[in-house]
């Protein structure tokens, strides 16, 4: 499914709609959102590079890591820092927030430019802007913007303040996807709701071990084998331009080398299947208990044997009503020989009146 994402980042927004937005939500249990971020940024540069995406330049919004961290995860991953002018920039929110620290140099790289009031976000999203603008130019040229954390952004701003930052984001003609980091167990869950209503695209990392009813383990209680540090379970949802929403999940592994995603295993799913709540009944049959019911002779189950069947009509006994009855053969040499059946009606009640079988309209003047 990370995959999936990537293609929704790298393909971007359709002629009238807005940008496909991603959430990516961690938790202290599983901090690793900010490891798929990265992962994504990785992938969405590449596409960048090769004229694959949408987009023709990033603005990344540098609140939680310093921009020298992404200009050597560019390094790492092989990437020519000397042409990174032309397509990426780094807004720095992250040396000096509040600007406490003005007139010092913050020693950011020639693709960063510093930010020193973030409670500002009308100004913050017009720097957003004029730095993707200043990438592609203004015209039709689409741009993709990156937020490393929301949860720092909240920290200075009011949740109706960034969710119309994100907003505009979205809705501006030029940005063709955006999607940051947000580390949910920091937020009310009125919070979280707002922004994930914002995203197209949901992705949430939680741990693997969890107790049945959806309680987070205690770590310190199992066993140092399943004590999955560096693992996740990454779930995510995929809402529809027609309004379905598709769920899909992987596991997530933090490597050295970086982020790995691979298909859920069999183990963890045969896990999942024992921490369903145990019932006091069995919901399906033992060998022995179908052979039985397979054995038991319905009551209305004509079973033949060769012999002639008496078709009971239900009120007498079958001695008093020997001649109110019909003999069935039920061999197919009779069948075949007769060529015709018949038809034996029963009155529902004693009490019925002979004329009752009679067209009760006789007797009108029609």
């Amino acid at each position: 499914m990370a995959d999936s994402i990537c293609r929704a980042l790298r393909d971007g927004a359709l002629e009238g709609e807005h940008a496909p937005a991603l959430t990516i939500k961690d938790s202290i249990a599983s901090p690793f959102g900010l490891d798929v971020f990265s992962h994504l940024f990785s992938q969405l540069t590449s596409n960048i590079l090769a004229g694959k995406s949408q987009s023709r330049g990033l603005v990344l919004v540098a609140f939680h890591r310093s921009p020298s961290f992404y200009v050597d995860l560019l390094k790492t991953k092989g990437i020519d820092i000397a042409s990174s002018q032309k397509w990426i920039r780094i807004l720095d929110c992250y040396s000096d927030p509040l600007g406490w620290k003005d007139g010092i140099s913050h020693g950011t790289s020639n693709v960063a430019s510093s930010c020193n009031n973030v409670k500002d976000l009308h100004k913050l999203l017009s720097m957003i802007i004029e730095l993707g603008q200043g990438l592609v130019g203004q015209g039709k040229v689409h741009f993709s913007a990156a937020i490393d954390s929301v949860s720092e952004m909240l920290r200075h701003a009011s949740v109706s303040s960034v969710s119309g930052l994100l907003s505009n984001l979205r809705s501006h003609g030029q940005v063709s996807s955006i999607f940051w980091v947000l580390h949910s167990d920091l937020h009310e869950d009125k919070v979280n709701a707002a922004l994930e209503y914002l995203s197209s695209m949901v992705a949430s990392v939680e741990p693997l071990n969890q107790c049945g009813n959806g309680q987070r383990s205690n770590v310190n209680t199992l066993p140092l084998l399943e004590r999955s540090f560096a693992k996740g379970k990454f779930h995510v949802r995929f809402k529809r331009r027609n309004g379905r929403v598709r769920v899909a999940r992987e596991e997530v592994h933090v490597e050295h080398s970086g982020v790995k995603f691979t298909s859920v295993s069999s183990e963890n799913e045969t896990t999942n299947e024992g921490l369903i709540p145990k019932v006091q009944f069995n919901l399906q049959l033992s060998e022995k208990e179908q052979i039985d019911r397979a054995n038991v002779v319905l009551p209305f189950e004509h079973q033949g044997n060769g012999k002639p069947i008496q078709i009971y009509d239900g009120r007498k006994s079958l001695t008093d009503t020997k001649n109110e009855t019909t003999t069935v053969s039920t061999t197919e040499s009779e069948t075949n020989e007769s060529g015709k059946g018949e038809i034996i009606y029963f009155r529902d009640s004693e009490d019925e009146m002979p004329d009752s079988d009679e067209d009760p309209d006789d007797d009108l003047d029609i």
